[in-house]
C-alpha cells in the first residue's frame, strides 16, 4: 500500500510584500521553533502542524510587526490574489505574455469570475483596479531610478503605448509622468542646497 503525501501545512500572512518581511516571518519562525519548507510573499508552508499555541504566539508577534496571520479564507484568497499582482508587478522582469485575467486564476487555480468578486467585495475595488494603481506605483519607481525611458516603462509593463501610459498615469496621480519626474529633481536640488 502506497502511501499518501500529507498535504502542506501553509500559513497565510496579511503586509508580507518585501523581502524585509520576509526575512523577519522567517525569524519569529525560528524563535519559535517553527519548521518551515518555503517562505514566500503572504504565505509560509510549514513542514508539520504547529500548535494553537504557537499559531496564537506567532500572531501576536507578527502583529507587532505590522503583520497580519489570516484565518478567513476569502481574506486569504485576496491576499494571495494581491501577491499574485505585486510579485508580477514589481518582482518580475518579464509580465506575462497571457490576459492577467488568466494569468492570476491559473496561478491560484480558481475560476476568474469567482476571484474578481471575492477582491471586489472585500476590497471595494476591482482586480483590475488594483492592477492598474500597482502599474503607476512600478511607473513612478522606474522614473525616480531614472534607468528607463518612458517608452522602454511602457514596453516593460506592457502598455499598449506610451500615451496610454500617460494617460493612465495622469488619470491616477493627476499629473503628467514627465512633470512627476521634474517634481522629484526639483526635490533633490533643494535637498543639496540645505
Amino acid at each position: 500500500m502506497q502511501k499518501r503525501p500529507e498535504a502542506k501545512v501553509k500559513l497565510f500572512i496579511k503586509y508580507m510584500v518585501s523581502l524585509r518581511c520576509k526575512l523577519l516571518v522567517e525569524e519569529e519562525l525560528r524563535k519559535f521553533g517553527i519548521n518551515y519548507s518555503l517562505i514566500d510573499l503572504g504565505v509560509v508552508e510549514l513542514q508539520e502542524n504547529i500548535t494553537q499555541e504557537q499559531r496564537d504566539q506567532l500572531k501576536t508577534t507578527l502583529s507587532k510587526s505590522g503583520l497580519e496571520l489570516l484565518d478567513d479564507k476569502r481574506i486569504i484568497l485576496v491576499e494571495r490574489i494581491k501577491n499574485v499582482v505585486i510579485e508580477m508587478i514589481h518582482f518580475s522582469e518579464e509580465m506575462p505574455k497571457v490576459n492577467y485575467s488568466d494569468y492570476i486564476s491559473e496561478k491560484l487555480g480558481y475560476d476568474y469570475t469567482y476571484l474578481s468578486n471575492v477582491f471586489t467585495e472585500l476590497n471595494g475595488i476591482t482586480i483590475q483596479q488594483y492592477i492598474i494603481n500597482n502599474k503607476i506605483e512600478r511607473v513612478k519607481e522606474l522614473l525616480l531610478y531614472d534607468e528607463l525611458n518612458l517608452t522602454e516603462i511602457s514596453y516593460r509593463l506592457h502598455y499598449s503605448s506610451v500615451a496610454h501610459l500617460s494617460n493612465q498615469f495622469r488619470k491616477i496621480t493627476g499629473t503628467s509622468p514627465s512633470y512627476f519626474k521634474k517634481l522629484k529633481l526639483k526635490r533633490m536640488k533643494n535637498l543639496e542646497n540645505l
